[in-house]
């Protein structure tokens, strides 16, 4: 048995679920543009997707010609509502995205049924949410494809990668085909990979978080470390050379060996973010219902604050590792987001999330420091 097929028989096992219907790519983003491509979506069509959320996803529907359809999100969940999605069909619409946001899935069933009664593909990104579920069902489990992440800070990590589950039989003959063509890893880029995984999991103390931190996104951004997206994936709605890309036998090892530690790593995520969850309610702070945590398995913390600058300063004068995810509707693009179709006016409720969003950790041992930093800076939180 191969590495790669070793890993998908570890991640079929996990999500209780047929190998057959298990694929690996490279990053996240090839899987879900393999499963658009598989659906058929291309030039004159129209995939709706939330107007908070990942420049690569919006990518990955213009590399086939097609046009992403934003939709604002509701500021309690930070996912799209299946009435705002509703909204927004019309005959050209040909998939709808349903995103797993920081961990929370939310109104799954309900546009599940729409797409189904409107003849429509849908989509689950759980590209922060593997491990998780919706209603007791796992995360990605409910509709026609989902796509997952394996990259850094994610439920488990491979350094990159990604993976695409497919609960519609029919399209697997396509997407087999499709991968035919996929590019092998080059020999750079996997003894990068290699490099980065080595130093994450021999280099990366407390003492050495900020300054890692700091020379990986440096060198990420110089395109000279394997990074969470390329330079020209920001920059422009244009394909990468290298883009459609396989998964690498060191991801597939490093998957294998994440995956028999998920169970306590979620365990441990959701008791961490129900505490924090706790601690806001108790302070009149932003937090969520109550009624979502069942469904929430806590990949990070949404927490809103008057000025991110300052606070994530703070944080790392206090040695709080603290992530600044979504600070665009469209992470990370920042600015003039009209080439990839999207008018920030008329979201108001994404771009209000994204001016005041840090993400708080929820894989410590150690609450105490994170509390200790929140007590003495909630003045700051709104």
């Amino acid at each position: 048995m191969s590495s790669n097929q070793a890993y998908r028989l570890a991640l079929s096992k996990h999500l209780d679920v047929a190998e057959s219907t298990i694929f690996t790519y490279w990053k996240g983003r090839v899987a879900l543009y393999t499963a658009l491509k598989a659906m058929g979506v291309g030039s004159g069509d129209e995939v709706i997707l939330p107007a908070f959320t990942c420049v690569v996803v919006p990518n990955a529907i213009m590399y086939l010609g097609a046009t992403p359809v934003y939709v604002d999100i509701d500021k309690e969940t930070l996912c799209a509502s299946a009435s705002a999605i509703e909204s927004k069909i019309s005959p050209k619409t040909k998939c709808i995205l349903i995103q797993n946001m920081l961990g929370l899935s939310s109104e799954v069933d309900q546009i599940v049924h729409l797409a189904k009664k409107k003849g429509i593909y849908s989509i689950e990104d759980c590209t922060h949410g593997f491990g998780g579920n919706y209603k007791g069902i796992s995360n990605g489990l409910h509709t026609d494809c989902a796509f997952y992440s394996s990259q850094w800070n994610k439920p488990f990590s491979t350094g990159i990668g990604g993976i695409l589950y497919v609960k519609n039989e029919t399209l697997i003959p396509v997407i087999e085909q499709l991968n035919n063509d996929l590019q092998t890893p080059s020999i750079k880029n996997v003894l990068v990979l290699r490099i980065l995984l080595f130093a994450r999991t021999y280099l990366l103390k407390n003492w050495s978080y900020w300054f890692l931190l700091k020379l990986y996104r440096k060198l990420s951004a110089l395109g000279l470390v394997v990074g969470s997206s390329s330079k020209q994936e920001i920059e422009s709605i244009h394909q990468p050379e290298h883009y459609f890309m396989g998964l690498s036998v060191v991801q597939a090892k490093k998957g294998v060996q994440a995956l028999k530690q998920i169970d306590a790593v979620l365990k441990k995520r959701k008791k961490n973010g129900k505490t924090i969850n706790d601690w806001m309610r108790n302070n009149d702070k932003y937090h969520l219902n109550s009624g979502l945590l069942p469904d929430h398995s806590f990949l990070k913390f949404p927490a809103l604050v008057k000025n991110r600058v300052l606070f994530l300063k703070a944080a790392e004068n206090h040695k709080i590792p603290m992530g600044d995810w979504f600070t665009s509707p469209l992470h990370p693009v920042q600015g003039d987001l009209s080439e990839w179709k999207l008018s920030v006016a008329e979201f108001p409720n994404a771009l209000e999330i994204s001016a005041q969003i840090v993400n708080l950790p929820t894989d410590l041992y150690d609450m105490g420091p994170l509390l200790d930093f929140l007590e003495k800076n909630k003045n700051e939180l709104l």
